[in-house]
């Protein structure tokens, strides 16, 4: 396999909630309290190849929007390295780091929250390109018209707030920003979920569009199977900060491996023309704060041994390109 476009390696994000005032006064007295830490990434790798999609899927509290961050630099490493194109973001710094910075982008799940109120369109797009020198400020405005027209959007809307257009139209806009600083990856955290279906199939194919055009790839993180099943070459299953299962699509949904995998497909609704009985996965998902030992999973598993509670199950290569987190795999 080719050298990664981007890498994570053994990467960790943990969240410490600072002491309110009672625990401060209760401290002065005496009073011993533990630090409330979120694991919200436990030891996870993830490598993406240059060109690819990969799918990014879990339960909502998992870690995916956070591994996303971690992904782009919006989110510090507690511990492990971010590679890209072989070389550790870490040994990187001034203008060497911001132009390995600017490869990376993000696409955000809410498209107004993310877009500055008080800033017309052409400004909220260009001006990124703008402060890195890619264009001058006489250029800026065929610049952006330019991107607008690629995501299917009027350049004469340039000089509009994002109060006057639609949610499908500020996800375009999200999008256009993304692109002006002319990245190779793209980090979509939950792109399309806020928008109508028809919608979010306009959007999907403006993706796979983009990328066909500008040789883009994407980590597409998403709780919708069928959004991931339609878009993605690879998926990843995420469960409680960790990556349980890695897979090619295709084989990924026609021959799930672990237990957490199969529970999300048993979940998930199809267009059939029968009765289909609906399995939600069982049980809620645990707190990060106080995350099970051993496999995460095994509360919730209707597989689940002893081995299980005590011992973190290795990601395994199971088949060619099929990675899997379960110890039933060790079972003869």
């Amino acid at each position: 396999m080719d050298k990664a476009l981007l890498e994570l390696r053994d990467v960790s994000k943990r969240f410490v909630k600072p002491p309110d005032t009672a625990a401060r006064i209760a401290k002065v007295f005496g009073a011993q309290r533990a630090a409330e830490v979120v694991h919200a990434v436990d030891h996870t790798n993830l490598s993406i190849q240059s060109g690819e999609v990969v799918g990014l899927v879990g339960e909502s509290g998992c870690g995916k929007s956070t591994l996303g961050r971690m992904t782009v630099g919006l989110h510090s490493l507690s511990s492990g390295t971010r590679w890209w194109q072989g070389e550790d973001m870490a040994q990187l710094s001034g203008g060497e780091l911001r132009r390995k910075q600017l490869a990376m982008q993000m696409i955000f799940q809410d498209p107004y929250a993310s877009l500055n109120p008080r800033m017309r369109i052409q400004d909220i797009v260009g001006e990124a390109p703008l402060a890195h020198g890619m264009v001058t400020r006489a250029e800026q405005k065929d610049y952006v018209a330019n991107l607008l027209q690629k995501v299917g959007l009027d350049p004469a809307l340039v000089r509009r707030f994002p109060h006057q257009f639609s949610g499908g139209q500020r996800a375009r806009i999200g999008i256009a920003r993304a692109l002006a600083v002319k990245p190779e990856l793209l980090v979509c955290d939950e792109a399309v979920a806020a928008l109508d279906v028809s919608i979010q199939a306009q959007v999907l194919n403006l993706f796979i569009e983009l990328r066909n055009e500008l040789k883009l790839t994407y980590l597409f993180i998403s709780h919708d199977l069928g959004v991931v099943r339609h878009i993605s070459d690879r998926v990843v299953i995420m469960y409680l900060g960790r990556i349980v299962e890695s897979s090619l699509t295709a084989e990924l949904f026609a021959q799930a491996n672990h237990p957490y995998t199969s529970a999300l497909l048993a979940s998930a609704p199809k267009l059939e023309v029968k009765k289909i009985d609906f399995v939600a996965v069982k049980g809620e998902i645990p707190s990060p704060l106080h995350p099970p030992s051993g496999c995460h999973f095994h509360p919730r598993c209707p597989h689940a041994m002893p081995r299980c509670s005590v011992e973190q199950p290795a990601l395994k290569e199971i088949a060619p390109q099929h990675f899997s987190a379960c110890h039933l795999n060790d079972v003869a």
